[in-house]
């Protein structure tokens, strides 16, 4: 479920991010410490330009998590999994139709991005941090590539608060 970005919620992603944030149009998922972890983005931004990555992780802590967990071949075995495991790649399907849908629900018509999800779905893994982004806000069993990877990661709020 997201929510609407306050004042305060921008003030953390540009910190997280290092710069203005562009067009948050909700928080798609908060840390447990409370702050945005995801935000959403309209499939258009205010300056025109068509931006297809409808859940983008802003929390520094989790995206070098991710990162360190894309760095140790699980894509690749991934999709080694989609080429043969049909029940799979119809999950997989079904996420990016869900991914697609959520998007659509802004009922913002930009045919640049009409049918592209993001992560490479619904065929590849090209990007964990996508799909991650899309299970912490779809929730779970909607996009099996995405729990997976979120499974193995660690738990990255703990340390300290994400910011």
């Amino acid at each position: 479920m997201s929510d609407k970005a306050t004042q305060k919620d921008l003030d953390c992603i540009e910190t997280q991010l290092g710069r203005t944030p562009r067009d948050v149009h909700a928080i798609a998922y908060r840390c447990p410490c409370g702050n945005p972890a995801v935000v959403e983005t309209p499939p258009r931004l205010s300056h025109g330009e068509p931006f297809p990555t409808f859940y983008y992780a802003t929390c520094p802590r989790l995206t070098a998590a991710i990162s360190t967990l894309e760095s140790t071949g699980l894509m690749a075995e991934m999709n080694e999994r989609l080429a043969v495991d049909a029940e799979l790649s119809g999950a997989y399907a079904a996420a990016h139709d869900d991914y697609l849908a959520a998007r659509a629900a802004l009922q913002m018509d930009v045919p640049e991005v009409e049918g592209i999800s993001a992560g490479g779905m619904p065929n590849r893994v090209k990007c964990l941090h996508s799909l991650v982004a899309h299970s912490l806000s779809a929730g779970p069993d909607v996009n099996p590539l995405g729990d997976e990877a979120l499974s193995k990661l660690p738990d990255w709020w703990k340390e300290q608060p994400c910011e």
